[in-house]
């Protein structure tokens, strides 16, 4: 799709400085654009490459224009605009409404005759797909599931019975929803398995990564709201609740019943402990163990940096250590107050 400098500027909402009439065909990295497409600066640390760039015009902020001669469309988010203006560029879904002749549909199923149900899909009974929704090829949406208005599942995505899915979500190739969560109850030397009689509700606006599973909910219902964004490869347990707009970076595992507030960033690989609560606003760095609930806005980290493999064992061997080290401390901070009173007697 080929449009004007000037209409790009208009969609995206940035400042044009520079030829408003030049035609642009496609959006590309600094290093690898070329006569017709648009760049990106949102970082300083690529100042070399701008410098060297063949992209016909750059998304930059006011600060960064100055350092730049060419065509500029001016943004105070740089990298907002850029995700704009490769919107403009994406290509067009080629989904056509209807039922493909290959797909089995329950006779008491609900599809909107704008959705497009692609071919090898199971809709169960009762299952109900809402307005202009696109369900990819060999998707499963088992007995009682909804899909809302504009919803797009990829293909091999699995809904299981009575699941809720709001309006124009994204769910990729392999995401399974409402799952049963994990619940064993012992009994003797083996185990008992826990009925998982709740389901999952999804709000609007949610992205959910291939291969991400979210388990129903034991008795209440897994709850993810308007607007979160999860990455690949993630584990949402049973009874889990995520904010409004929260994002989850790819394998973080999240047990169950834990909180997670609204506008949340979860770095990837964090593993965060069941039935604890994490506040609104709260940043947690990759590689993190969440052992207990986080009360206040801020950054957080528990994960140590990288080093040579001689000093982590170094290392690791003193903290093993730290007990001892605790009780010795205590030992000595006792005979230097005991040495400060008999001063204080002479």
């Amino acid at each position: 799709m080929a449009m004007t400098l000037g209409e790009l500027a208009a969609k995206i909402g940035a400042r044009l400085r520079g030829d408003a009439s030049l035609p642009v065909t496609g959006v590309a990295t600094l290093a690898a654009a070329s006569d017709g497409q648009v760049s990106f600066l949102a970082n300083s640390k690529y100042h070399d490459a701008l410098r060297q760039t063949r992209a016909s015009a750059v998304i930059l902020s006011e600060a960064d224009a100055a350092n730049w001669q060419g065509n500029a469309l001016i943004s105070a988010n740089p990298y907002l605009a850029f995700a704009k203006a490769s919107s403009c560029f994406a290509p067009e879904d080629d989904a056509e409404p209807g039922i493909h002749p290959l797909a089995v549909v329950h006779p008491t199923a609900s599809i909107h005759a704008t959705a497009s149900i692609g071919a090898g899909c199971v809709i169960g009974a009762d299952a109900v797909i809402g307005a202009s929704a696109r369900i990819g090829a060999n998707c499963s949406i088992e007995r009682g599931a909804s899909v809302g208005e504009g919803t797009r599942l990829y293909p091999n995505v699995v809904l299981c019975r009575d699941v809720v899915i709001g309006a124009r979500c994204i769910l990729h190739p392999g995401v399974v929803i409402g799952a049963d969560g994990f619940g064993q109850a012992r009994d003797g030397e083996g185990w008992f398995k826990v009925p998982q009689l709740g389901s999952v509700r999804i709000g609007d606006d949610v992205e959910i990564g291939a291969n991400t599973t979210v388990d129903r909910g034991a008795l209440d219902d897994t709850i993810i709201e308007n607007g979160v964004k999860l990455d690949n490869q993630i584990q949402v347990a049973h009874n889990v609740r995520i904010g409004a707009h929260t994002a989850i970076a790819g394998c973080t595992a999240i047990a169950g019943s834990a909180r997670i507030g609204r506008r949340c960033m979860i770095g990837g690989a964090v593993g965060i402990v069941g039935h604890l609560e994490i506040a609104d606003d709260v940043t947690v760095l990759a590689m993190t163990l969440v052992s207990h609930s986080i009360h206040k806005a801020g950054v957080y980290s528990g994960s140590h940096p990288i080093e040579e493999v001689g000093q982590w064992r170094r290392n690791s061997a003193r903290l093993r250590q730290l007990d001892e080290l605790a009780r010795k401390v205590r030992r000595l901070e006792q005979r230097l107050r005991a040495l400060e009173g008999d001063k204080d007697n002479d």
